[in-house]
């Protein structure tokens, strides 16, 4: 494989990344350099620290007091609540066992929570979802503060899980980190026709009980929702920034491959410990080329915007600030080479089966858009990542991916992509800044000029539909869904309502400071808002009837209407978004969260 060098675009943000962290950075790698400097942790242990780590280790004790071999830590996201980490459960036992069988040792260092939020989707419980990002960070630093590992193996999938596990893995970058997957359920009922009913139920042609239907048969199984959502999009960032196995992301769980993938990430967990033969730690391969690799994959594949408020607060965990301009610009040099549902028909098993990641790594390779000399745990560049596993007499062996596309409606190559551009757009003007995901949207919607309608919780957005007072073109304003509102919940369960409206021929835009799920797609929306509405930002500024412009081509989102500027922002009533479900335990979080421009954390 001949590779171009790498693209101007590419290489200037890079630089512009490296200047603009140099000190946050320099500071990052000096801690993690001392605590490497001293040593395997254990040897460092009193004998009673020692005995109460391994107590309840049994066969496992002596090896464990020795100290000689690596003990390899296990933070799971295991839970029965979310089917993308349910076969976790039985991860553990095979990874200890895989240990043993080289003579080193793992624990579960702990768990971290994960929450489903496809089950609080459009539910008071979604206020804490974009908070659970930082409580994992959290929990994965208890989990690692035993100080007794030598590497690390992280069980998590999900939209929020993933982000929090790499802020601690990145905290406690002196340690060796693997990422581990749990791979996709096998397709079910077609995602557009899952989402046909759903428009049919709002619009209420079927009642609830085909709905139902369609739910359970869209989500049917173990393993990661099949839509390319912010799940799935995880689970691509960690092979495009080397924390996987190389093609270990969509491998369906409970097949003969997945298990062999686990058992191989568990053994060279123990290979990159300062006590195997190649120490790799977290922190070096959390530099700003596998950042710059995460957009590059990101906006290749059309991947979720939710990763724009976690990417920065992956990054400032391990040193790095990332800019929502480097998003745009990446964006408008990488091709959009994958359509995958909502931007497709396909799901990521039809993705897979065509060529996947390492048909998209190969390519953009050659075309010099990804940094090839990134460290990663499999080692020093990323063409590894260009090959697939595959078991041959029951061996795992890695063998070229695809050079061609096997169903060119799914997967393409640069040189002939679905679009010359990742579809993600920074939004800048009188409204504050934003982003606009537009690899879903139909070029002629991509500018709307309409009258504003203020709402201030999407219920009444629902409510209002109801009562069918949409009869015009209508930019629909949705403000005080930010971070320190009400914790930024998704809107996702607008998405019907607002494609009805646009199915009516009707011109619909969405803007809010709050978020929309990585499954939302047709519909031209100005999300993550900054600064948000109850910080005083220019959402608060707007009325009833105000022209707004969102212009997702040049990049604008402004409101037209004159005086605007001169209001008085409007406050809301937020009282009840305090209580109820948990959110009480999270008031300090609202009170201290940053923008989401630097990624909405409380953390870093």
């Amino acid at each position: 494989m001949t590779d171009q060098p790498l693209h101007d675009t590419i290489a200037r943000v890079t630089e512009r990344i490296r200047t603009r962290s140099k000190g946050r950075r320099d500071d990052y790698l000096a801690r993690m350099r001392a605590a490497a400097d001293a040593g395997p942790a254990r040897a460092h242990l009193s004998c009673g620290n020692q005995a109460h780590a391994y107590a309840a280790m049994g066969a496992d004790k002596a090896s464990l007091a020795e100290g000689r071999a690596p003990n390899i830590g296990i933070v799971t996201a295991y839970n029965d609540m979310l089917s993308a980490h349910q076969p976790y459960e039985t991860y553990p036992q095979q990874i200890k066992a895989a240990l043993r069988d080289i003579g080193a040792t793992a624990q579960v260092a702990g768990g971290v929570p994960a929450m489903c939020d496809g089950v609080t989707q459009g539910q008071a419980g979604m206020e804490l979802s974009l908070f659970s990002r930082d409580v994992i960070a959290l929990a994965a630093g208890v989990a690692m503060s035993h100080n007794t590992f030598d590497g690390a193996l992280y069980l998590g999938v999900c939209d929020k899980i993933v982000p929090g596990l790499i802020m601690a893995a990145a905290t406690f970058g002196h340690v060796p980190a693997i990422f581990v997957p749990a791979g996709p359920m096998t397709s079910g009922l077609p995602n557009d026709e899952k989402a046909k009913v759903r428009q049919q139920f709002a619009t209420g042609e079927v009642g609830r009980d085909k709905l139902m239907e369609a739910e359970m048969a869209s989500y049917h199984g173990p393993g990661t929702c099949t839509f390319y959502g912010t799940a799935n999009t995880n689970q691509m960032l960690m092979e495009f920034m080397g924390l996987h196995l190389p093609g270990a992301s969509f491998v369906n769980p409970g097949s003969a491959l997945r298990d062999a993938l686990t058992v191989r990430a568990a053994k060279r967990a123990a290979e990159i410990t300062a006590l195997g033969n190649d120490y790799r730690p977290a922190g070096e391969i959390l530099d700003e080329r596998a950042f710059v690799n995460g957009l590059v994959g990101l906006m290749a594949t059309g991947g979720s915007t939710n990763l724009v408020l976690h990417l920065p607060a992956m990054a400032r965990a391990a040193g790095i600030e990332l800019d929502l301009a480097d998003f745009d610009e990446i964006s408008s040099v990488v091709p959009l080479m994958a359509k995958v549902y909502p931007n497709g028909l396909a799901d990521v098993n039809h993705f897979h089966a065509a060529g996947g990641l390492q048909f998209m790594i190969r390519h953009l390779l050659r075309a010099g858009l990804l940094h090839a000399d990134a460290k990663t745990v499999m080692g020093d560049g990323l063409t590894a990542y260009a090959q697939e596993p595959k078991l041959i007499e029951g061996a795992l062996t890695w063998v070229d991916g695809p050079e061609e596309s096997l169903n060119d409606r799914i997967l393409r190559p640069c040189t002939d992509a679905f679009a010359p551009t990742g579809g993600l757009k920074q939004l800048d003007g009188s409204l504050g800044r934003g982003v606009i995901k537009v690899s879903a949207v139909a070029p002629e919607r991509h500018v709307i000029e309409a009258p504003a309608r203020i709402f201030h919780d999407q219920s009444e957005v629902k409510a209002a539909f109801q009562r069918g007072e949409f009869t015009s073109d209508t930019v629909v304003i949705v403000r005080f869904q930010g971070p320190k509102a009400n914790g930024m919940p998704e809107l996702h369960s607008l998405t019907p309502t607002l494609s009805v409206l646009q199915d009516r021929g009707l011109k619909v835009a969405l803007v809010t400071d709050g978020r929309m799920s990585g499954a939302s797609g047709k519909v031209p929306a100005a999300i993550h808002v900054c600064p948000e509405a109850a910080d005083g930002g220019p959402l608060a500024l707007l009325q009833d009837g105000d022209i707004v412009r969102l212009d997702a081509v040049k990049g604008t989102l402004d409101c037209l209407t004159p005086g605007f500027a001169e209001r008085t922002p409007v406050t809301a009533d937020l009282s009840a978004n305090s209580h109820g479900i948990g959110r009480e335990l999270f008031e300090t979080f609202r009170r201290t969260v940053g923008p989401a421009t630097e990624g909405a954390s409380v953390v870093n």
